[in-house]
């Protein structure tokens, strides 16, 4: 029923794939936001004091057989000639790394750079928590739009009243688009929403987060238990939720790793949807309002949210205080949208 608002924006998503010279334009501008977001992040981590959150055991991407991986030879030559190094794994190195998988896989890539999250809603808090003691405030309320006097930035407006402000960020992820109408920009941002399951105390799972090129997932061991996380869904962001995408996850889950039972008790599953902010190029949108220069945009990361969000709140820093951004933000540009409006 969201098929016919949500055209415009699938048209252009299947034209920024439909070659491979522009999958490389995106790839060159990700790698820079994202080259390095392991130590970014262990910095941060550990000036929260939540150092032991960040993981550095690379990320494993499975496949079937090597032949499917020669299928992907133009994604990986893409990715190496941006610097990213890996290691390719027969049936019996595979094995040997993740003795728990699905022995139908016999072909393994492990890139050694990434690094992990064990709890993101840790972190996170750990990050409020330790902003605060900054000197930040926290103000739990609902922003509907902005006071602009002469071009000015005055403050945020809020359900529960104005928020008096020189500087603002809208970091809203998919529910950016319509503040971002408020400081002068129209965005191509849809809520793609993919869907989580956890099994607590797992009986098998993998020692790497691992990566299934033909089934579309991710496998990751957290603090709480066994994530397969994956799914995409083109709907409004505030639909109910098909929660049969949770219960796929699940059979997947248990297909890759036969240990697990196939009959796990619903009290050991948790379920859970996000909603991916995501454009069209799958770039997001980081750079200062056309309405007002004292509004910064920064969102619409799509999957790779929490990776590239360390260095993306140093960008947005570096905006609000006048330093020359770090990297080439013209890529990133809010404005990029303007001729499709």
């Amino acid at each position: 029923k969201y098929f016919p608002r949500a055209l415009p924006w699938l048209t252009r998503y299947l034209n920024a794939a439909s070659n491979y010279s522009k999958i490389s334009t995106t790839a060159i501008a990700l790698r820079s936001l994202l080259a390095g977001a392991p130590d970014l992040h262990q910095e941060m981590a550990e000036q929260a004091g939540v150092g032991h959150l960040i993981v550095r055991t690379g990320l494993l991407h499975a496949y079937l057989s090597k032949d499917h991986f020669t299928q992907d030879a133009k994604a990986w030559d893409i990715r190496r000639k941006e610097g990213i190094q890996w290691q390719e794994l027969d049936a019996q190195a595979l094995a040997e790394l993740e003795p728990d998988l699905d022995r139908r896989y016999t072909f393994g890539v492990l890139v050694p750079e990434t690094g992990s999250c064990r709890n993101p809603g840790a972190y996170t808090a750990a990050l409020i928590a330790h902003a605060q003691t900054r000197g930040a405030q926290l103000i739990r309320a609902r922003a509907t739009g902005f006071r602009i006097e002469q071009g000015t930035l005055k403050s945020v407006i809020t359900d529960a009243g104005e928020v008096s402000c020189n500087k603002a960020v809208i970091a809203i992820g998919a529910r950016s688009k319509a503040l971002a109408r408020m400081a002068g920009d129209q965005v191509s941002l849809e809520s793609e929403r993919g869907y989580h399951a956890v099994v607590s105390t797992p009986e098998a799972g993998p020692r790497i987060p691992t990566m299934f090129a033909d089934r579309k997932v991710i496998v990751t061991s957290m603090e709480h238990g066994l994530r397969v996380a994956g799914q995409v869904e083109i709907a409004q962001t505030d639909d109910t939720p098909d929660w049969r995408r949770a219960e796929i996850l699940r059979q997947h889950l248990v297909a890759l790793y036969p240990k697990l039972p196939t009959d796990l008790p619903i009290d050991r599953i948790s379920i859970w949807m996000g909603r991916r902010p995501s454009t069209p190029d799958g770039l997001p949108c980081i750079g200062l309002a056309s309405g007002c220069r004292d509004i910064i945009h920064a969102y619409g990361h799509g999957h790779v949210g929490l990776v590239g969000s360390a260095r993306t709140g140093r960008l947005v820093a570096q905006l609000a205080t006048g330093v020359a951004p770090e990297i080439p933000l013209k890529p990133f540009s809010p404005q990029r949208f303007k001729s499709i409006y």
